[in-house]
């Protein structure tokens, strides 16, 4: 895969502030603020918001009560990156998008069977195209 560069500023043009600080600079919104947080039921395609690669399906989506909208799979496993996050005196695992490094949230081991994952996205990270 081809990886997306762009310059700080670049990234700044195309981004509002608070979509920049989340996606380049590895923020969290806060909890049940999000634009993404309930599971409306609509049928789509959640793609990352600064490149607008194709990341998640509505299929995969459920309520973990958590405040962030939270898939149990990627369309793709290949499509996100996975690294050891120690911040916050916590020990989890970041993913970021693989085509342009935009930073999506973290996942868990505490969703729902057949994958026990929880991607906990923020919906910053994302644009969602309806079916």
């Amino acid at each position: 895969m081809t990886k997306i560069i762009k310059t700080d500023h670049e990234w700044r043009e195309l981004l509002t502030p608070f979509e920049y600080q989340i996606c380049r600079k590895k923020g969290t919104e806060r909890p049940f603020t999000g634009e993404y947080w309930q599971t409306s039921g609509a049928e789509g395609i959640y793609h990352c918001r600064c490149c607008a690669e194709i990341l998640f399906s509505s299929v995969a989506k459920f309520d973990s009560g958590c405040g962030w909208p939270s898939f149990s799979q990627p369309l793709d496993s290949k499509k996100i990156e996975e690294t050891l996050d120690l911040s916050l005196g916590m020990q989890r695992k970041e993913i970021t998008c693989a085509k342009c490094d935009a930073h999506l949230g973290h996942v868990f081991t505490d969703g729902p069977q057949p994958t026990g994952l929880r991607y906990c996205i923020n919906s910053a990270s994302l644009c969602f195209l309806e079916k």
